[in-house]
Parts: C-alpha cells; sequence; structure tokens
C-alpha cells in the first residue's frame, strides 16, 4: 500500500522569486515545506543559475499548472558574444571563440530570424528525453547528440541594451518550451560571432509576475504561519487565460462528479475550453457543448 503524504490539503498559487543557484525542484521543496503543504508543483523549470518566476501549485491548483505552462513567457537576458559553450551557458566549457563583434544594427537585423513560429534545438545539456534518457545525463558523459527541433512561438524579441561589445541584453516573449539558452547558441551563430547566455530572468510567467514573488527569506521568516498562508493566490489565478461561466449547486454538484452541467456561457463559442465557477469557486474545467460544460477536469475544493 502507498504511503499517505503528510502535509495539509491546501490549495493555491504561490508565486517566487527564484534567486540563482537553487534548482527549481529545491524551491518547490521549500515552498511545500513552509505552506506545509501535502502536494505542490511549478509551472516551467528555471535553470538553476536563472531567477524570476517561478509559479508554485499548491493542492488542487496543481490541476491548473497546464494552463500556466501554455501560457506566453516574458524573459531578459544577457548573451555574452565571442564565445560558444558546451551548455550554451556560463557553466559550460568555452568550445569556440571568435573576435568578430556584430554591431547594433546587425544584431537588431538578426533577432527578425526568431520572432514568429520557429523550429528550435534544444541545448545538449537539457531535460528533453533521447531514447528515454535525459540528454544532460548522456551530455555528461561526454556523448553528443542529435537532438530534433522543435517548434516555438515567439511572440517578440528586441534588443534592449549593449553593455559593451562583448555582450547585449535582450528581452524575448515566447510560449511554451522555450529555450533562450538555445535563442543565444542560435543568435551568435547567425551573427558569426558564437554566444551563450550570461545570465537570465524570466519577468513575467501567464498571470504571475517577477515582483510580486516571495523570496525564499520570506518564506523561511514567514514559514508555517497565518501571514504567509495570507500570501497564497487563489486556484483561480491559473485559469485566467479561459473563459469563465456560472453555473448552479446542482450544476456544480454534476461537474464535480465528472458529468456535463448547464452553464450560463456569453462570448463562447461550441467547442471552446472554458472553467465553470459556483459562487467565485472553480468547479471545473472543460468542453463547452450547448448550454452545457463537459468536464475535462474538476476541482474538490468546495
Amino acid at each position: 500500500m502507498a504511503r499517505k503524504r503528510k502535509g495539509r490539503d491546501i490549495s493555491g498559487w504561490v508565486v517566487v522569486d527564484k534567486p540563482a543557484g537553487i534548482s527549481s525542484t529545491q524551491v518547490v521543496g521549500k515552498v511545500r515545506w513552509a505552506f506545509d503543504a501535502r502536494k505542490a508543483g511549478h509551472a516551467g523549470t528555471l535553470d538553476p543559475e536563472a531567477t524570476g518566476v517561478l509559479a508554485i501549485a499548491l493542492g488542487e491548483a496543481t490541476k491548473t499548472v497546464p494552463f500556466v505552462t501554455d501560457a506566453l513567457k516574458a524573459y531578459r537576458f544577457t548573451v555574452r558574444l565571442g564565445q560558444a559553450t558546451n551548455t550554451d551557458d556560463t557553466e559550460g566549457e568555452v568550445i569556440a571563440t571568435s573576435d568578430l563583434r556584430p554591431s547594433d544594427d546587425d544584431i537588431k537585423e538578426a533577432l527578425h530570424q526568431f520572432v514568429g513560429d520557429i523550429q528550435q534545438v534544444p541545448p545538449q545539456f537539457s531535460a528533453v528525453k533521447i531514447d528515454g534518457e535525459r540528454a544532460y545525463k548522456r551530455a555528461r558523459d561526454g556523448e553528443e547528440m542529435e537532438i530534433a527541433a522543435r517548434p516555438l512561438f515567439v511572440e517578440e524579441l528586441v534588443m534592449t541594451a549593449r553593455p559593451d561589445a562583448d555582450h547585449v541584453t535582450l528581452e524575448m516573449i515566447c510560449g511554451k518550451g522555450g529555450y533562450v539558452r538555445s535563442i543565444a547558441r542560435d543568435l551568435g551563430a547567425v551573427l558569426g560571432c558564437h554566444g551563450h547566455v550570461r545570465d537570465l530572468r524570466r519577468i513575467w510567467s501567464g498571470p504571475f509576475e517577477a515582483e510580486d514573488g516571495l523570496s525564499l527569506h520570506e518564506l523561511d521568516d514567514l514559514a508555517r504561519s497565518p501571514e504567509l498562508d495570507a500570501k497564497l493566490l487563489p486556484l483561480e489565478t491559473g485559469l485566467s487565460d479561459l473563459p469563465e461561466l456560472g453555473c448552479t449547486a446542482e450544476a456544480a454538484t454534476r461537474m464535480r462528479n465528472g458529468n456535463p452541467g448547464l452553464v450560463i456561457a456569453k462570448d463562447v463559442e461550441y467547442g471552446d475550453e472554458c472553467w465553470a465557477s459556483y459562487q467565485g469557486q472553480a468547479v471545473a474545467v472543460g468542453i463547452y457543448k450547448a448550454g452545457e460544460l463537459h468536464p475535462s477536469r474538476v476541482f474538490n475544493t468546495a
């Protein structure tokens, strides 16, 4: 028999402003401990040396993680020109150098190639699976792999600063699955000078902003207190990109049991993915069909 996890049945979202030097998994563990939560998960990994928004779901909010993961995200990062590394960031070994330094105009022109629907090859040191094994594990053993390109939507990629000839600061808004390290690597290749990420910060992710995030010090200071519980954002925050449909108590009961329920629909069409609420509380996510919501996932928070 599986052991039952200890902790409280607490649900909602926590935004952490992750510092450099700690993994996303470690931050999730710290949040789970601080809230004494039974269940926790995050919406989008950040590399250990990256900073910024790490959105962490507790309890029933973990069911909304895919909607945040699929949302647009914004990054601010600095590219070190003239050097390529085997990890595409400062953690790796320099494997190629160049004395060429592109002009500001050359950089701005090259950025156009990375906007829209593009194909991107993940870094060798990444969590993608190759024949069932994480790429970074094979890369650590010195193996060089062929990693297939993956689609990525980039809404915006702009140059915001040029601190010196060796560095350029960029901001990017992109969809799910983007590797900033790959952008730096590929930009360097297009410019003919090599490049890798020197520093990276996720400014926002879906509805969550870095400036609203808790620090690890705050988590430690407020751990297991009512003051920390007050920082918890509603489960419904993770559904902000979907239309909300009201329903009655009877319909809410039906949907929580996995059955279609009548909803009050406005500005939605047949087949749209929506979420139903009763008295402001999320009941279910599902597909709208002829006045009813057909649930695909339900929330047991009532």
